[in-house]
């Protein structure tokens, strides 16, 4: 962010835009979030910039405004909000379009209640016009506020708003520069965006996933994660009510035994008496650990796993969680009753019980197990080609301290771990590390180890340095 820009107020961002002759819109701000319009009225010169703002608080008024709803703070009733306001504009204001960048702002919160028993959350968003004349874009996030006052968790979303009104007006073409503008003066303690997506015309050289990416690596959010459509996703919207099966690693490239490892948990995992079709959602994640390359984290080498990833038609989620306990107790608090699997490799299996990966925790090893491993959680564990002897190394015969074998027969006996039985033996010699070699070093035998579909993308976008030899006659 520059200079210039890092030392402006919200009270200054608020009047600078008031100030800009052809920037106008409205102001819809529905429960908690009902600050920002205020700003900008307090910033002076607001009578150039707001044709009207409105804050629907009770459920009845807002349903006469944007129709029924089940749910009142979600990105559904959000977007309602963002057609209809900007709609109205349009309707209302047909010659000041003419003349006028419109734009509607929208809001739907919970902030903290009177008994704070609750996590303040909430939807935000901006439809808006780049140009004159030109194309309507939206910007759509998601917040998590960590304010311990209603009072406070307010102010923070007002200072949201203004931030992202002003950044998507003046730092729309850079994304540093935009996520910079977005969060200045809402540190993470008091504020969190675990999602955010841009769509329309001036953003179409903007990749939604680099967006989640880059929320992640700059410390703005722990996760985030996005589909094979390239959407963008708030975990906890898209795994609501859902039994999540979740595998780690840095699939650089997705192997053939990844996807064996994936479909055989898979299909032990559905055994469960609570796990059905229709509600399994399998999330293939990501740490910023294993995105990082030569010492950096590489955006285009990111976006390669990423699209090899869709193109096989799974959910991608991207995290700051080094350690297993940390994820699972991060996807834990969402699932909440339902059931969650995790598929590891048994040499991952003999990390997660090394007691020296612990030594951040009080309680060591037994309280990451307690916070990681507890309730309603169960680990499928992949067997390996022992490096020693080349015999198949699993569960039956892992290496681990007399201590701890203990706590591994709870975890068997207890049903938290288990052991997947159907695997294909004559893939366990595959390995990323390998085939990534080969890739590089122009050998074709790594079409041999990946999936039909990943050598295609692989050829197809010269993904990992592949590159596609144009011979001349």
């Amino acid at each position: 962010m520059g200079e210039t820009t890092s030392r402006l107020t919200t009270e200054d961002k608020a009047l600078k835009i008031n100030l800009t002759p052809d920037i106008y819109g409205c102001f819809a701000e529905i429960g908690a979030g009902q600050e920002v319009a205020a700003n900008f009225f307090k910033a002076g010169g607001s009578s150039g910039t707001i044709a009207f703002t409105q804050s629907a608080y009770d459920m009845k008024v807002s349903d006469s405004l944007y129709g029924v709803a089940s749910r009142y703070v979600c990105e559904e009733r959000l977007v309602t909000m963002l057609d209809t306001e900007y709609n109205r504009l349009a309707e209302v204001l047909p010659t000041k379009h003419k003349e006028s960048r419109f734009f509607a702002f929208c809001n739907t919160v919970e902030s903290l209640n009177y008994h704070k028993t609750n996590q303040g959350q909430g939807w935000v968003g901006i439809r808006f016009q780049l140009h004159l004349g030109g194309p309507a874009n939206d910007v759509i996030l998601h917040i998590k506020m960590h304010d311990n006052s209603h009072q406070a968790q307010q102010e923070a979303i007002g200072i949201l708003g203004v931030n992202l009104i002003h950044a998507c007006y003046t730092h729309y073409n850079d994304l540093e520069h935009f996520l910079s503008a977005l969060v200045h003066r809402i540190p993470r303690d008091r504020m969190e965006i675990d999602m955010l997506s841009v769509s329309g015309k001036d953003f179409e050289q903007m990749d939604n996933r680099v967006i989640a990416l880059n929320l992640v690596k700059r410390g703005i959010t722990d996760a985030t994660m996005f589909d094979l459509a390239k959407n963008v996703k708030q975990p906890a919207t898209a795994l609501y009510k859902k039994n999540v099966l979740l595998m780690r690693g840095r699939f650089r490239p997705v192997t053939k035994v990844h996807i064996d490892m994936i479909e055989n948990g898979r299909k032990a995992f559905l055994k469960e008496s609570r796990v059905k079709e229709d509600n399994l959602e399998v999330v293939f994640e990501l740490t910023l650990k294993d995105l990082t390359a030569d010492g950096k984290i590489s955006d285009n080498d990111f976006l390669d796993r990423a699209k090899l990833l869709c193109s096989l038609g799974y959910t991608v989620m991207i995290s700051n969680y080094l350690k297993h306990y940390k994820m699972v107790e991060y996807l834990s608090a969402i699932t909440k009753g339902n059931l969650m699997g995790v598929i590891l490799g048994i040499y991952n299996l003999n990390t997660i019980f090394d007691e020296r990966y612990y030594d951040n925790l009080a309680g060591g090893l037994l309280e990451a197990f307690g916070r990681g491993f507890g309730h309603n959680v169960k680990l499928y564990v992949y067997p390996a080609v022992n490096v020693d002897n080349g015999d198949i190394y699993n569960l039956d015969n892992i290496k681990l301290p007399k201590n701890l074998l203990g706590l591994l027969q709870y975890m068997v006996d207890n049903d938290k771990m288990t052991a997947i039985k159907e695997y294909d033996q004559n893939l366990l010699h595959i390995m990323s590390d390998d085939v990534l070699s080969k890739i590089k070093a122009g050998v074709t035998s790594w079409e041999d180890d990946v999936p039909e579909e990943v050598v295609k993308a692989i050829k197809y976008f010269e993904l990992f340095g592949f590159q596609n030899k144009v011979l001349s006659n």
